[in-house]
């Protein structure tokens, strides 16, 4: 076991103690949006209006709402919250512009691998859909194999999400409520199973109650926040531009760690390039690929400019002295307790992070639904992948295991790099979709 975690440790220090993946990620988006001509610029207010359309009904498959929650679901969780905090910890203020900064340019990337999870998508005999990485990787690329692989590394990393996001979970409820996490474990598990294990997985359409309600709950409290403080926003924005740069620090070393903590929590939050979320937008019934490309694209936007803005604002507009030498959740929780009052403060952070993340454990489900489909089509392998992710759930919630976690990691970072092996050659599809869809089935006024 000890070999193994060298190895692991070893292979992480290379491919994020060495920014190998934040260097792949960023210049993916830089590529995607030139090559596109800012598609995420001029398409925004089309994307709005498309995630608002009725879609024809369809029981087989999900709707692009129901494709845009799911996968936004497991974007919107613990990092919009712990990972906001880590980077203002590290990074300071500046390190939220730079968390603007990868959101515009991996919602470039997003809208090329869903795109062409839509043009390669497969479809079962019950008239499902199915696709992802795995799926264009063998039916673009026409390599199966590298198919096999990003489904077992999305496995490893999902395994080891689902243990941190219970965790979370289970450790503010202890804080909130004092209540046992072995207890608060199980819970969170019999919910989870209750959903994925009924007579039909309804996964997508509890998802798609869930993630407006929490994001309008948390969205409400912040927004009286500001609200409240609103005399300080302009200080707030100040102060964000000007650390950005390294103004306030002081040029120098300053401005690479303010950069890198925004770019890697940035990348961490919206996914963009990992090639989870378009294992989701796949199963979308949509009459244009682009169409789904575009709402994903928008999922990236929704994740870093509102939620994780959202919660920078509350960190910001808190007085520097009650959460001095805090870091992690303690220090969200006592920036709400400013704001709202001691004991109102950690309930509702404790309840905000209960949603967040049960989502993000539902959305792993599913995506982890779709690539078990890619190996087999046996129900058998479906009903070992639920055990096993329950499993991960209760597992977490009761322990921390940093070993998983760095698994998580190293899953996170391989599935990643097999994912971008199959968007660059393949892209030139998504090109096309996309000088189609504007050629026939739009005329943009922008």
């Amino acid at each position: 076991m000890h070999f193994l975690e060298t190895i692991v440790n070893f292979l992480n220090s290379i491919l994020w103690g060495k920014n190998l993946l934040v260097v792949l990620l960023i210049f993916s988006g830089i590529f995607f949006t030139f090559k596109t001509n800012f598609v995420q610029i001029r398409f925004f207010k089309h994307m709005i209006a498309l995630l608002c359309e009725k879609s024809d009904n369809d029981d087989q498959n999900l709707s692009p709402f129901q494709a845009f929650c799911v996968s936004t679901a497991t974007r919107v969780g613990a990092g919009n919250l712990a990972g906001v905090v880590s980077a203002i910890s590290i990074g300071g203020a500046g390190s939220i512009f730079w968390m603007w900064i990868v959101a515009f340019l991996g919602s470039a990337t997003a809208f090329i691998e869903t795109t062409l999870a839509i043009l390669f998508r497969e479809r079962d005999k019950n008239g499902n859909f199915f696709g992802g990485p795995c799926f264009f990787l063998k039916n673009g690329l026409g390599k199966k194999s590298w198919g096999i692989a990003f489904v077992v590394t999305g496995i490893i990393c999902w395994a080891g999400v689902l243990q941190v996001v219970s965790n979370s979970v289970t450790e503010s409820f202890n804080v909130a409520f004092k209540l046992n996490p072995f207890i608060m474990s199980g819970i969170l598990t019999s919910m989870a199973g209750i959903i994925i294990f009924g007579k039909t997985d309804k996964t997508a359409k509890i998802l798609d109650k869930i993630v407006p309600l929490m994001a309008f709950l948390y969205l409400t409290i912040v927004f009286f926040i500001i609200v409240k403080n609103f005399n300080l926003i302009p200080d707030v924005l100040s102060r964000i531009f000007s650390e950005a740069f390294g103004l306030r620090q002081g040029i120098g070393g300053a401005v690479g760690s303010i950069i890198m903590q925004g770019v890697k929590r940035g990348l961490f939050s919206n996914e963009a390039g990992t090639g989870s979320a378009p294992c989701a937008a796949a199963s979308a019934n949509v009459a244009h690929p682009v169409q789904q490309g575009l709402i994903q694209s928008l999922g990236v936007f929704v994740d870093t400019f509102v939620i994780c803005t959202a919660t920078a604002f509350v960190m910001l507009l808190t007085k520097e002295s009650v959460i001095a030498n805090l870091n992690g959740m303690e220090l969200l929780q006592k920036s709400f307790n400013y704001h709202l009052g001691s004991s109102f403060g950690e309930i509702f952070v404790a309840i905000i992070l209960f949603l967040f993340c049960f989502s993000t454990l539902l959305g792993i489900c599913f995506y982890g639904k779709v690539n078990v489909k890619f190996l087999t089509d046996k129900e058998i392998g479906q009903t070992i992948f639920k055990i096993f992710a329950l499993s991960m759930i209760f597992i977490g919630g009761i322990q921390q295991n940093i070993f998983m976690w760095n698994l998580a990691d190293l899953g996170l970072a391989l599935m990643t790099i097999i994912n971008l092996s199959g968007v660059f050659p393949l892209s030139k599809f998504a090109f096309d979709s996309l000088k189609d869809y504007e050629s026939k089935f739009i005329k943009l006024k922008i």
